[in-house]
């Protein structure tokens, strides 16, 4: 049976994020401690914020070695926008802080080709998915979906990148690498594309 454990550390609103998997018919339980992992299957870390305050709220719970745990365990980890950037090596925002390492990378400041672009990026973008991609099964070749992001992954040439979009330039939306995936946008908020993405990843094993 799957159950979905949402980690809660004060750094997003869980509510909608259980809402929309609520609505899929999917079981979940909120997780402000390492112990309520256990019976979890899968593992969602959401974010908004920066960086070290996510980081901080992290480790001031233990749910930063319970997550790369849960990682070592098999367990199937999804990072939503912040919670993405965390699974990252390390994060540039207000001096550099070490992250989860779950991939390999840094998350860096946007900086767009085109200086009419407005950092942070809100709004809906198209994402183009490239290989074989398990969180897009069933979405064919892209989706759009909402973002909210004034940082993000360095490289999106890195072999975990399996999805970008174009915000002055390509900008990684999408990672996955084994058991551990990411997006940078919202799939609780992307209406009937993220809805896919939040139902693929309950059925990975």
């Amino acid at each position: 049976m799957t159950t979905v454990g949402v980690i809660d550390c004060g750094i997003s609103n869980v509510g909608s994020v259980q809402n929309a998997f609520a609505f899929l018919g999917i079981e979940t339980r909120l997780i402000t401690a390492p112990a309520d992992l256990g019976e979890c299957s899968h593992v969602v870390l959401p974010g908004d914020g920066t960086f070290p305050v996510g980081m901080e709220n992290l480790r001031a719970r233990a749910l930063d070695g319970a997550i790369q745990d849960a990682v070592r365990a098999g367990k199937p980890l999804l990072g939503i926008c912040l919670g993405m950037q965390l699974l990252a090596t390390c994060g540039e925002e207000f001096g550099t802080t070490a992250g989860l390492a779950l991939t390999d990378g840094r998350v860096i400041l946007l900086k767009p080709d085109d200086p009419r672009l407005p950092v942070p990026q809100i709004g809906w973008n198209d994402v183009t998915f490239r290989g074989r991609s398990r969180l897009a099964e069933g979405l064919g070749e892209g989706g759009c979906f909402y973002f909210m992001q004034s940082y993000g992954f360095e490289d999106p040439g890195v072999p975990a990148v399996v999805g970008t979009c174009d915000y002055g330039g390509p900008v990684v939306a999408v990672i996955e690498q084994d058991n551990v995936f990411g997006v940078q946008f919202h799939p609780e908020k992307s209406q009937q594309a993220g809805l896919r993405i939040l139902a693929n990843f309950s059925r990975i094993q």
